[in-house]
């Protein structure tokens, strides 16, 4: 007897137990389980929940090896220097950086899925519920969009504001209104904003230098400033000396642990609409608005509408396209913006609900100058009016068919010269 067959044993002696659905929760996590209809036509598939959550996390997987990797590079090239010519399995891939990468991302993400499961466990034996999968996903997202040193007793009291407020007053998986990943963040930056922007929070050991120094310790500050950030300040000539665009692109710049890669974004990206897991309405509408607000902005500076001394000017003169390759904006969009819970359903609703995600973070990023980042912002806020879209969608898409069945004719079953004198006494 195979493992499978002993677990399906075992859910059979203990069904209507109080602790049945979290062994359920195990059973049905790598088998499928032994169950057959007896009436009513049914499609038997292997694309479940738990396999559409496993493909997403699939396309996160490289982005979290890479931000291993550059955790320990932006360490290390913030102590030492960066180095004058770069190279990939020198300087990138090698053991020091990937010690120190496990070592600082491994608890965030040890903490993101203890915390919110055993959350959704102590849920579920409560209300006599199947375990739901959906944290499988925001489990990987949230320790991808948080800063590499925030502290992990404060990672775990977001988790959960975040799974209980931002999806089980909801009704749990299905039901909620809100990114729950992303209200996680949104606690985190409201909550203790000193640890979710700056230039220390984004490379490892920052914040301990800095109040080491304070304390009197004759050592370096360590700067993690990241490319908005420089923006946001106007100081684009240091900017571009320090990063060029393959870095932004490939992602060897400071930032949250997973985001930083617009590379590794984009192959993610096409994966998940290959496997149509996500929305390439969402994606493609998104980066359609972020280019428009970023050329918006590029015109006032190019009709000399805001002068140099602006706060503004910094990230209102960046080039528009490279808004995508900088930041969370590229992993927003492609793995947040594209929930299909809290996203829009219709496809005119999905056109309308990215190209306000793209075009609002944008707009963000210039008028908040204090945290030049406004992708989470934006997602949430359109996550709100998600519903709305649609209802307004639907709305028009009934009253053209209205409007159809009012100027339709329907003949009865007569000659022709009789039908178009009918026809004509209609006009």
């Amino acid at each position: 007897m195979g493992l499978k067959e002993k677990m399906h044993e075992l859910k059979l002696k203990y069904q209507g137990k109080k602790m049945a659905p979290a062994f359920n929760a195990f059973h049905t996590f790598l088998f499928s389980p032994n169950e057959t209809t007896h009436s009513g036509g049914h499609i038997r598939a292997v694309d479940d929940l738990k396999r559409t959550m496993n493909t997403v996390i699939m396309a996160l997987v490289p982005c979290l090896i890479f931000g291993i990797f550059n955790a320990g590079y932006q360490h290390y090239s913030a102590i030492n220097g960066f180095p004058a010519e770069f190279s990939l399995f020198e300087h990138f891939i090698n053991w020091d950086n990937f010690i120190l990468g496990v070592t600082t991302i491994l608890p965030l993400v040890i903490v993101s899925y203890g915390v919110g499961l055993i959350v959704e466990f102590i849920f579920a034996v409560i209300k006599g519920h199947e375990v739901e999968e959906g944290y499988l996903v925001t489990g990987m997202l949230v320790p991808l969009i948080v800063p590499v040193d925030t502290p992990l007793w404060m990672l775990a009291v977001a988790v959960v504001f975040g799974v209980v407020i931002g999806k089980e007053v909801f009704g749990g998986t299905g039901m909620n209104i809100l990114n729950p990943a992303l209200t996680i963040r949104a606690f985190l930056f409201f909550a203790y904003p000193t640890w979710m922007s700056g230039d220390k929070v984004w490379v490892h050991g920052a914040v301990e230098r800095s109040e080491a120094i304070t304390a009197g310790a004759n050592l370096d500050a360590i700067s993690g400033e990241t490319v908005l950030g420089y923006l946001a300040q106007g100081n684009t000539e240091n900017m571009y000396a320090k990063y060029d665009l393959s870095d932004m692109f490939f992602g060897f710049i400071p930032g949250s642990v997973g985001e930083t890669s617009t590379f590794l974004i984009l192959l993610g990206g096409l994966f998940l609409i290959f496997t149509k897991i996500a929305s390439w309405r969402i994606m493609l509408s998104a980066v359609i608005g972020s280019l428009v607000m970023g050329l918006i902005f590029n015109g006032v500076v190019d009709f000399g509408w805001i002068p140099e001394y602006s706060k503004f000017y910094g990230l209102m003169s960046f080039d528009f396209w490279q808004h995508l390759i900088v930041g969370g904006l590229a992993f927003g969009i492609v793995y947040m913006a594209t929930d299909p819970v809290t996203g829009s359903q219709t496809n005119k609703g999905k056109w309308i609900y990215g190209f306000l995600i793209g075009f609002i973070s944008v707009m963000i990023r210039v008028f908040n100058p204090g945290y030049p980042e406004g992708v989470f912002l934006a997602i949430l806020l359109m996550n709100v009016f998600a519903p709305t879209i649609d209802h307004y969608v639907i709305q028009g898409n009934v009253k053209k068919r209205l409007k159809r069945t009012k100027n339709a004719t329907i003949l009865p079953n007569v000659d022709a010269d009789t039908a178009q004198e009918l026809k004509a006494e209609t006009v």
